[in-house]
C-alpha cells in the first residue's frame, strides 16, 4: 500500500501536469485498469484508453488548477484534494470548485478517481 506521502505527491503531480498542459504526465499516474467518474454521476470511464481520451480533452481546455486547501491523505489507500479549475467554456471564463477523491493500488498508481462537483459549483462569467 502506498504511503500518505506518496499519495499526496501523486495528487500534486496531477495538478502540476494539468498546469503544464502535459497529458502524458497525468496519464502516467493511473493504473492501466483504473476507473474514473468525472463528475460523480457521469458515465464511468474504464481503462487507460478511455481515461486517456477523457484527459486529452480535459488538459487542453483547463487553463489552470489551484489547490483550495492542502491535499489530504488517509489511514488507507485514498487521498483527496479540493481545488479550483479555471477554463474557457464556450469562449467565456469559467471556474469550477472540485473535490477529487482517489484510491491507489499497491504500486502507488491511481486505481479510482471520483470528482465531486455539481452545477452550482461551476460559475461562468459573462
Amino acid at each position: 500500500m502506498p504511503t500518505q506521502e506518496q499519495m499526496k505527491a501523486a495528487l500534486q503531480k496531477y495538478v502540476d501536469g494539468f498546469n503544464a498542459h502535459d497529458v502524458d504526465s497525468v496519464l502516467a499516474l493511473f493504473a492501466d485498469d483504473a476507473v474514473i467518474e468525472d463528475p460523480v454521476g457521469a458515465p464511468l470511464r474504464r481503462g487507460i484508453k478511455e481515461i486517456a481520451e477523457f484527459y486529452r480533452g480535459s488538459v487542453k481546455v483547463v487553463e489552470s488548477m489551484k489547490l483550495a486547501a492542502p491535499i489530504r491523505g488517509s489511514h488507507s489507500n485514498a487521498a483527496a484534494m479540493a481545488f479550483v479549475v479555471n477554463l474557457q467554456l464556450e469562449g467565456k471564463p469559467c471556474v469550477i470548485s472540485v473535490i477529487d477523491v482517489m484510491t491507489f493500488n499497491d504500486d502507488g498508481r491511481i486505481a479510482t478517481m471520483k470528482a465531486y462537483w455539481g452545477p452550482r459549483d461551476m460559475v461562468v462569467n459573462a
